[in-house]
């Protein structure tokens, strides 16, 4: 097996975040769960009606293509691509061919042939899937037209693709650069991102035969079954056998690529330019606008963070997938560094990223929320960090503080006061402590007389419990070493 080489191309399918319709004024809603509500006579394709220009899909296609260092040709239009389904209302599909929106263009070393801009289909809903079908009916189809006519955009990426995981790898970093760039939330798990993938296996320089595997809606099916199809070419070539030009499916239950059908080709499309929609000039688009609109995009975004904050390329990646985590990350770095002055910097930073990472992320797990909704400002949770930094509180109480602030909103200090949480640095009160617990432990008190070290962590931890974990820490250890020293 070690003789093949796989090459793999990707079509990605992306419906657009706009508040309408590509040609018609219906509303884009992928969350409408009431089926043909979103609809019209345009997009339900009645006779005698025409298609208007959806502006706002076009610049986000344009703005994609941008930020992607693609080429944007001057003139575009829209096509006629001719196929029968049930729920494609018109009997075709108003899509892109020879003249696409984006031309050329990379991506994580992939080059890409191709963005254009079409309408997406309506939705079958099989009786099997609905739970109050009557089971004694006949088995039936039903079509939902709400998403019939929704922006799609398409990307069509060159053979570049070696692997599944280079495939789910490029997939990941495009799903994330579609939502910095706002222009679509590419849900894989509502048909918001759809990938179909084209994969053949030779064992010399030329191509292999193509075979399409359609409609793959998650990452892991993406990377399990183009790893499955390669897998079984070369098994077909092995046995000296021919593999066919097809398409495919996934079927998630087998772990397997099933045949739907022999793949068509253009020519089967019977393309031709859309008469109802004249070609576009891309000069009446404002280019230079749309390319102040782009965003720091996610590779820029790891570079400065890892040369900016010193954080590792793990501990960028979570802030790369969560832009509304990373923009409330930089906000109370900025307040953090400007409440502290006594500690190095990396350690400030690794201290607030450790206790949003874990404690504020764990507590919207826990009770709720999001970075919309959550009541601790920035400012608010560099004040708490600071209060740790400069030794003020203890980071056992943090925690019960943090989870206060999330529920109220409050300040640390003013929690810590109302509380009379604030730490103890009072050697006098520290001291007693410490000899009301040895006095309790003496055989703790013996181990330690004895070399075991281990005894002086329980002497520290007897007397944070009786000081309800208020005790400054580096106080209470340096006292307790100097009372077991003697």
């Amino acid at each position: 097996m070690n003789n093949y080489q796989s090459t793999i191309g990707l079509e990605i399918h992306v419906e657009l975040k706009t508040r309408s319709k590509m040609f018609c004024g219906c509303v884009n809603n992928p969350d409408e769960k009431n089926p043909n509500t979103n609809v019209c006579p345009v997009c339900l394709a009645h006779p005698g009606v025409l298609p208007v220009i959806n502006k706002k899909a076009v610049e986000s296609v344009l703005k994609l293509g941008l930020a992607l260092d693609s080429e944007i040709p001057q003139i575009s239009k829209f096509d006629r691509k001719n196929y029968f389904y049930p729920d494609l209302p018109k009997g075709y599909q108003i899509s892109q061919y020879d003249q696409p929106l984006v031309v050329g263009g990379k991506l994580n070393d992939v080059k890409l042939t191709r963005i254009h801009l079409e309408e997406d289909t309506g939705r079958l809903i099989h009786s099997s899937q609905l739970a109050d079908y009557p089971q004694n009916e006949i088995a039936a189809s039903l079509i939902d037209f709400n998403r019939a006519g929704v922006p799609l955009m398409e990307l069509v990426t060159e053979p570049d693709i070696k692997s599944g995981d280079q495939a789910v790898t490029f997939a990941k970093e495009l799903q994330m650069i579609l939502r910095y760039l706002d222009i679509s939330n590419a849900n894989m798990e509502k048909g918001e991102m759809r990938v179909e993938a084209n994969i053949s296996v030779s064992a010399c320089d030329e191509l292999g035969t193509k075979v399409e595997i359609k409609n793959l809606n998650s990452f892991k099916v993406l990377g399990d079954s183009i790893n499955y199809e390669i897998k079984r070419q070369i098994e077909v070539l092995e046995k000296g056998d021919e593999v066919h030009h097809e398409t495919r499916g996934w079927n998630d239950n087998k772990k397997i690529t099933v045949s739907q059908r022999i793949k068509e080709k253009a020519h089967d499309y019977r393309y031709f330019s859309e008469p109802d929609l004249p070609p576009m000039d891309i000069k009446e688009f404002d280019l230079e606008k749309l390319k102040l609109e782009i965003p720091e995009l996610p590779e820029q975004k790891r570079k400065r963070f890892i040369s900016e904050f010193g954080l590792k390329s793990e501990q960028v990646e979570i802030f790369i997938e969560d832009y509304n985590l990373a923009d409330y990350f930089e906000k109370a770095i900025s307040e953090l560094l400007a409440e502290t002055n006594t500690i190095d910097t990396a350690l400030k930073i690794q201290l607030l990223f450790n206790y949003l990472t874990s404690d504020i992320k764990g507590l919207m797990n826990e009770l709720g929320g999001d970075f919309n909704t959550l009541k601790i400002t920035p400012p608010k949770f560099a004040l708490l960090v600071a209060l740790i930094v400069n030794k003020k509180l203890p980071s056992r109480l943090a925690k019960d503080i943090l989870k206060e602030m999330f529920e109220s909103g409050l300040e640390p200090e003013q929690i810590m006061n109302e509380k009379g949480l604030s730490q103890i640095s009072d050697q006098d009160i520290i001291k007693k402590t410490i000899q009301e617990i040895i006095a309790e432990n003496p055989v703790a008190l013996e181990d330690y007389k004895k070399g075991k070290q281990n005894a002086s962590q329980f002497l520290i931890g007897q007397a944070m419990k009786k000081l309800k974990g208020q005790a400054n820490p580096d106080i209470l250890k340096k006292l307790l070493e100097e009372y077991l020293s003697k």
